[in-house]
């Protein structure tokens, strides 16, 4: 039976034709209009930010007062000369590298073993992440009270045992390294998580096979959860080092960079001359210099993992 509807309406209706293409573009505009107040936000505290920081490093503002003026890239060549850089940039990696390392390791271990069905499961993989939630600088007050040298849990219990007391956070080296194991402590909940995530998506057929065809645990991990694991162990690493590298709060809670600046990082020697020394000038160049290494290494990890990705 023919129907009733006008010819033209039912065509304009069709897809391709254009009333669908109408529809659509409507559809479309009302979408983008919801990327607005996230681009709103993010002009005003990330764009608008990055842009001032880079007019700042020009200046040889103090961060208070009104007045400044333009010195040109005199605070970039101050970097050149200044004696602190090399330790800030040392420790800085150290931190970065360090951690990115531990907490894969520590991480990828802790997955592995509680991706099983073990009593008290829920409980451990709890525990292991509970510190995650921790603010970092809590976590720095908590262990500046374990390592502190007079009436440090540390030293109390090296007199129980007959021992002579230490001062772990006198010997910069020391410290940072103790730094660098209280921030992959608190943060390699997270790499297991993604690793667990990771194995859990591995079917479990291949390890079947594998078996049939008598292969060990090492001979699995190493053709199986290895290679399927890339995506997951690109994620961590990126994470890791990023997070590894701006690392401020335990820095400030335990050593606040000392003794001297020993255990300083690019982001605590960029507080302190901003608000210790008011050289605001110098701690944008600093920043600048800082947003840059962490963007080249972060890219190249990035670039690298996934061309391994490509290959497995």
């Amino acid at each position: 039976m023919p129907s009733s509807q006008p010819h033209s309406v039912r065509r304009s209706n069709a897809p391709g034709k254009p009333g669908f293409v109408r529809r659509y573009f409507q559809s479309a505009s009302a979408l983008n209009l919801m990327y607005v107040p996230a681009l709103i936000f993010f002009g005003v505290f990330i764009f608008y930010p990055l842009i001032k920081g880079f007019q700042i490093s020009f200046t040889n503002w103090d961060g208070y007062s009104p007045k400044y003026s333009w010195v040109g890239f005199e605070k970039y060549e101050r970097m050149f000369h200044d004696k602190k850089i090399l330790t800030t940039f040392k420790n800085t990696l150290i931190y970065g590298l360090g951690s990115t390392l531990l907490q894969n390791l520590l991480g990828l271990a802790y997955a592995l073993f509680l991706d099983r069905k073990i009593r008290g499961l829920g409980i451990a993989r709890t525990i292991v992440y509970l510190p995650v939630i921790i603010s970092p600088l809590i976590m720095g007050y908590i262990f500046y009270f374990i390592f502190q040298y007079d009436g440090g849990a540390l030293n109390d219990l090296v007199a129980v045992l007959g021992k002579e007391q230490v001062d772990w956070l006198s010997s910069g080296p020391r410290a940072v390294w103790i730094i660098t194991l209280i921030n992959t402590y608190q943060y390699m909940g997270i790499a297991m998580i993604i690793y667990l995530g990771g194995l859990q998506s591995i079917s479990k057929e291949f390890y079947e096979a594998a078996q049939i065809e008598g292969a060990g645990w090492l001979s699995q991990f190493r053709n199986i959860t290895w290679p399927l694991l890339a995506p997951a162990i690109t994620v961590n690493i990126v994470l890791n080092i990023i997070g590894g590298l701006k690392l401020f709060d335990v820095i400030v809670a335990l050593t606040n960079g000392g003794p001297g600046y020993a255990s300083q990082s690019l982001s605590t020697m960029m507080y302190n001359l901003y608000f210790a020394r008011q050289d605001a000038g110098y701690a944008a160049a600093l920043g600048n210099v800082m947003f840059l290494v962490i963007s080249i290494i972060s890219l190249f990890i990035l670039y690298t993992l996934r061309r391994r990705e490509l290959r497995m």
